[in-house]
């Protein structure tokens, strides 16, 4: 094979595209003598490439892995201890009546409450403000809904008049 067509192919093997023919082609012609110094690396990888694919070895491969019930115990060990930590936790029954809280109870809900009511008053007057954007947006809506019509209008006189620019 001629020296050029072979550099050609050497480029096409480094970027991964050679057919199986051409590859053959190029063990071919590196398993001769005749290889220039340049071209010696790959004579060398060739040729270890050949030496490889007689090798084998006689260890058996598993091909099932080996499972492990440890991880299935530790889940129902985890479940266990999840239902008899339900089972003892009890809670307490809960107040439902402002007579049966105490004074300080009493203080810590009402506190809570006035709370409750002045983050409430601040929320409604931010949802004012968000209602303003709102409507702003949708004004801008409309408007980008009318300067659509004004770009169709102005394709449809340009049509008419055959002024188009190109």
């Amino acid at each position: 094979m001629v020296l050029n067509d072979i550099e050609k192919l050497l480029e096409k093997y480094d970027l991964g595209e050679t057919t199986l023919r051409e590859e053959q082609a190029l063990r071919a012609y590196f398993s001769e003598n005749e290889v220039p110094e340049y071209l010696k690396s790959y004579r060398l990888m060739f040729q270890y490439f050949e030496q490889t694919k007689q090798e084998y070895t006689a260890k058996e491969v598993p091909l099932k892995p080996k499972k492990s019930n440890v991880y299935k115990w530790i889940s129902i060990a985890a479940a266990a201890v999840l239902m008899f930590g339900l089972y003892i936790s009890k809670p307490e029954p809960v107040k439902t009546d402002l007579s049966q809280l105490s004074q300080d109870e009493k203080e810590l809900y009402y506190k809570t409450i006035e709370a409750l009511d002045l983050v409430s008053t601040q929320l409604n007057k931010g949802k004012q403000q968000i209602g303003i954007l709102d409507a702003m947006a949708s004004s801008y809506n409309e408007g980008v809904e009318k300067a659509s019509l004004l770009g169709e209008f102005s394709n449809t006189t340009n049509k008419i008049f055959n002024t188009e620019t190109n």
